[in-house]
């Protein structure tokens, strides 16, 4: 029987943060409160910052997309569409 070890290492990036006195100090109490680190309080709210901005970032690239297609050749389907729609539903009563 052969015993494999598997080595992962993970990396911290440490970095310095300027915040206000007031900032800090709210900081402080919430760590304190949720019975965490300060630096894990801070990567959560980073995480959860990115997180609510990453769709943000996604609509902003899809609507640059969107923007580069020619919408002109579309209304004719639409139009088409539309008119078959009509053509369907002229006999309904509501």
């Amino acid at each position: 029987m052969t015993t494999c070890y598997t080595f992962v290492i993970l990396y911290n990036m440490k970095t310095a943060i300027s915040l206000s006195d007031t900032l800090f100090e709210k900081a402080e109490k919430t760590a304190h409160y949720m019975g965490i680190p300060r630096s894990r309080l801070f990567v959560i709210a980073l995480e959860d910052y990115i997180a609510r901005h990453n769709g943000e970032m996604i609509t902003k690239k899809l609507n640059e997309v969107y923007e580069k297609i020619n919408q002109d050749e579309f209304t004719r389907d639409l139009d088409v569409g539309l008119e078959s729609l009509r053509n369907l539903t002229k006999n309904d009563t509501w």
